[in-house]
């Protein structure tokens, strides 16, 4: 269904108002009322066969006698009655309907459906777009409209609210309205049965009258849609969610052998972060963090300075600094001579600045200077204190002054009321961050901070993944598919290890005995020291059941461990089976941190992979990170680095850092995983061993399912469309490999761009382009496979990508019926034949996945953009809007075809 239509939602000539009501209190009377005084330009046109009029406007019986057909429908009736209502809407041509109307999930027809599963099909027969049902309807005061059961009337701003939830909307209502805080648009989701986040944020993105959005969420109806929105939304536009339903911990729900302490929670938060989001617990964090974005300057790093008049504030400030994973600024030894005996501030190593109590605003000037100079401070906190020695506003006024054109972030913390309030709006009025309390304004620092990794890692050239992992999907798929047909839904301890192999993922040396005495052969062959553990898909904890051996140091220790073994699980298990024994090779890593690691499945968001601290503590802190597949060496980075143990993996007292590298890796390579092999449902690295030599894998367990989904279908971001590559030649005998772009090809684009001359770059931007930013080309090479492609082509040399040859590039609305291409072809390479060959590739893309309109805009004097586009068949328009360019058409004509399960 289309996203044009929602101009209809948000923007409506006229509305039908069904079930409008004269009865107080109703909820058509209600909405009638907010309708009127919304100020809408075009016609209300309420409807309900009871009434001549409702609210002294002229009322219709039915759909059928309105004299036009209405842009919006507000369905205000019972039940029973929305089926009917959408089929004579769909009828009278009406586009897009908002259902107040509750319960159509529990009401059935007489066939057995249910009333919301009537309206949806309904609503796709008639290509309508449906809000709700049971939703608290929409605000967007620019356009006078009040499509709601809302209380009170908003104001106009800058700021998007969407919420799922009627309850807190109303609260927002209100509590917005007290602080004065406006809207551009206020939209309640409601049930979303066809519109949801995924939709809304898109057609947000592209409001010039939002600079904001603000999300309350409760759960994701179509994760890839909401992922590939909100990834493009954060691009322009700052996004920050409040998620409901926080201690829900049912990620793992039927992995009966994982106690996993992966929680939606967790979840949610990695998709936050891989979205560019930021997210906040409060509505009052909500609206300050829109305020903070809106004053503060780019960060460019997160060591704060806390400079203060009082002790207590500092100490305040800094705790809630460290709480969330803040630190202060290291001054240099020149600031700190400069403040001891200059100001004689009081210092101590890595703590605020703490200046006298009855400091001059000189002082507090001085100071500022001070800090601002130091190459170690990022961002700096001014506290004051009132005392009776000095003006808070004559403090306040030095400071303004004391910035000058610094590009560092100062953010001020006034205390008390009078006076101290007429000095923060002095700091508000010349753009500075001030807040009444130290908490409040070091956990909005820590929020900047948070928003502005996230939108770095939408941006980061990922590291480049080892060229030495190339694992073999087809022979892991032959272990899986063994285990299936013996109708098994976990892999052995070998299998798994061989699977995970196959991967590169290091494992220890692992054997499968049936019984005591082939474990002693076993023993033998593998070496000693070695451990010994029971193999039985009852017994899970095998190190506190006793089902576990270490340090064997011969065969004969091995069958005396083995049977011990078999007397406490006869006694202590005596319902758990017996498989035989898995014999190991002992790994001694003394210094090694115990981590874990893994895939689970999760009914949103599909395979998501995690990582944190193993062992008992990781159980009972929980210190996991969640991340979406699919994976670069950047991604698995930010993963770890989201754990509490990450601190400790590189700067430890009593152990050397680990090797990062190795330990990413493992992540990339589980991503990787999961990616190709779809029956895997659950991969669980229980115990990791990380130091300085490296990782490896002691204890894993798999689980399989057979599953007739397609690998990338399971998953909530695209991955890197491999099947996509082709191999091809010039008639010159130039070897090329077409293939999408990727992340990792941002350094080797940037070479590209560059032998470029002006002429191309004209041709293509339509304008002079001198030099590309690091955020333009991560724009051009990190692209979401949903909406968007590019198809480079490359020489090669040895097998090898040697150097970009050229580019065709498409953007795809989000229905996926139109798409914007361009094309650019190295200038020595022109009228040889290369055009042709992407324009070909990109055309046959568009064919398979179903897209109706290929369009490019060109300039009037691209005569080689004109002979390519005859070539295949394109119609040429001149643009109405500019006599310069020509708008280039080519009608699509579906040839479906299916990429590789």
């Amino acid at each position: 269904m289309s996203l044009k239509q929602l101009d209809s939602l948000f923007r409506p000539k006229s509305v039908a108002v069904i079930g409008a009501s004269n009865r107080p209190g109703s909820i058509g009377s209600v909405v009638m009322h907010n309708m009127l005084r919304g100020g809408l330009p075009g016609p209300i046109l309420p409807v309900n066969p009871r009434y001549d009029a409702v609210a002294g406007i002229l009322a219709y019986p039915g759909v059928r006698e309105l004299p036009l057909v209405p842009d919006l429908a507000l369905v205000c009736t019972p039940p029973d009655t929305v089926p009917g209502l959408m089929q004579e809407l769909g009828i009278k041509g009406t586009r897009t309907v908002l259902i107040m109307s509750r319960d159509l999930n529990k009401q059935l027809d007489e066939s057995g459906q249910t009333l919301q599963q009537r309206v949806l099909k309904t609503a796709k027969e008639h290509s309508m777009r449906i809000l709700g049902p049971d939703c608290l309807g929409i605000i967007v005061p620019r356009s006078g409209l009040n499509a709601s059961f809302g209380h009170t009337d908003i104001a106009q701003g800058k700021i998007a609210f969407v919420s799922q939830s009627d309850a807190l909307g109303i609260a927002v209502l209100d509590w917005a309205g007290s602080k004065g805080i406006g809207f551009s648009h206020f939209i309640s989701l409601g049930d979303c049965l066809d519109i949801d986040f995924g939709d809304i944020i898109d057609y947000l993105k592209g409001d010039p009258h939002s600079t904001s959005i603000l999300l309350y969420m409760e759960s994701v109806s179509n994760a890839r849609k909401f992922i590939s929105a909100a990834r493009s939304a954060s691009r322009n536009k700052p996004l920050v969610v409040i998620k409901g339903d926080k201690f829900n911990i049912s990620a793992v729900r039927d992995a009966s052998y994982i106690d996993s302490p992966v929680s939606t929670d967790d979840i949610y938060d990695g998709v936050f972060r891989r979205a560019g989001m930021l997210r906040v617990f409060d509505l009052a964090e909500l609206f300050d963090a829109v305020e903070a974005m809106a004053r503060y300057k780019p960060l460019r790093g997160d060591r704060l300075a806390i400079l203060s008049n009082g002790g207590g504030p500092a100490m305040m400030a800094r705790d809630v600094l460290k709480t969330r994973g803040g630190s202060l600024a290291e001054l240099s030894e020149q600031t700190r001579q400069q403040l001891q005996h200059g100001l004689q501030a009081e210092l101590s190593h890595q703590e605020p600045v703490r200046i006298i109590d009855h400091a001059s605003s000189e002082t507090y000037s001085r100071a500022l200077e001070i800090l601002i100079q130091d190459q170690n401070v990022d961002a700096i906190m001014v506290i004051h204190v009132p005392t009776a020695f000095a003006s808070s506003q004559d403090i306040a006024g030095a400071v303004i002054n004391s910035l000058g054109r610094t590009r560092k972030n100062v953010i001020t913390v006034w205390l008390g009321e009078k006076d101290a309030a007429q000095a923060r709006r002095m700091f508000a009025l010349a753009g500075i961050p001030t807040y009444e309390t130290p908490d409040q304004a070091a956990r909005l620092f820590m929020d900047m901070v948070r928003y502005r990794r996230n939108q770095e890692l939408l941006m980061e050239t990922p590291d480049s993944v080892p060229s030495d992992f190339s694992p073999d999907p087809m022979a892991a798929r032959a272990i899986i598919k063994n285990a299936l047909d013996e109708n098994r839904s976990f892999l052995s301890a070998p299998e798994t290890n061989e699977v995970l192999s196959i991967y590169t993922i290091p494992v220890v040396p692992t054997r499968q005995a049936a019984d005591a005495q082939e474990a002693s052969l076993i023993s033998r062959e593998l070496g000693f020291p070695l451990a010994l553990k029971i193999s039985s898909p009852d017994i899970q904890d095998k190190k506190h059941s006793g089902a576990l051996a270490l340090d064997l140091e011969s065969s004969g220790d091995v069958l005396k461990a083995a049977a011990a073994m078999q007397a406490r699980l006869a006694a202590g298990y005596p319902q758990a089976s017996l498989e035989g024994f898995i014999v190991q090779k002992m790994v001694h890593r003394p210094t090694a941190h115990e981590l874990t690691a893994g895939v689970t499945q999760d009914p949103d968001f599909g395979p998501v992979l995690y990582f944190g601290q193993g062992d008992t503590a990781g159980r009972i802190y929980k210190d996991l990170a969640a991340g979406l597949p699919p994976l670069n060496m950047t991604l698995a980075r930010e993963i770890i680095q989201n754990t509490r143990i990450s601190s400790l993996l590189e700067d430890s007292k009593n152990r050397p850092a680990i090797d990062m590298q190795a330990l990413r890796l493992i992540l990339v390579q589980l991503s990787q995983l999961v990616i190709d092999l779809p029956e895997i449902q659950e991969v669980n690295l229980k115990t990791i061993l990380a130091d300085a030599g490296g990782a490896v894998v002691l204890d894993a367990r798999i689980s399989i399912a057979s599953t007739a989904s397609a690998g990338e279908e399971r998953l909530s971001i695209r991955p890197y469309p491999k099947y996509l590559e082709e191999h091809a030649e010039l008639p010159s005998g130039l070897r090329l490999l077409l293939r999408p772009i990727r992340p990792e090809d941002e350094r080797s684009h940037q070479d590209f761009v560059e032998k470029l001359s002006a002429e191309d770059l004209r041709m293509r931007f339509m304008g002079f382009v001198h030099e590309f930013s690091h955020s333009q080309l991560a724009q051009l090479t990190q692209i979401d496979y949903d909406r968007e492609m590019a198809f480079i082509a490359g020489a090669i040399e040895d097998g090898a990508w040697k150097e970009t040859l050229g580019v065709v590039r498409c953007f795809f609305d989000p229905d996926n019926t139109n798409a914007e291409f361009a094309i650019v072809v190295r200038s020595d390479l022109k009228s040889r034949g290369l055009g042709t060959l992407l324009m070909d590739k990109m055309i046959r893309y568009c064919r398979q996945r179903g897209l109706k309109e290929l369009t490019a805009f060109a300039l009037r004097e691209n005569t080689g953009m004109h002979a390519l586009a005859k070539k295949f068949g394109f119609r040429m328009e001149s643009d109405p809007e500019d006599p310069e360019i020509t708008i280039l058409k080519l009608e699509m004509t579906p040839r479906i075809i299916h990429p590789p399960v």
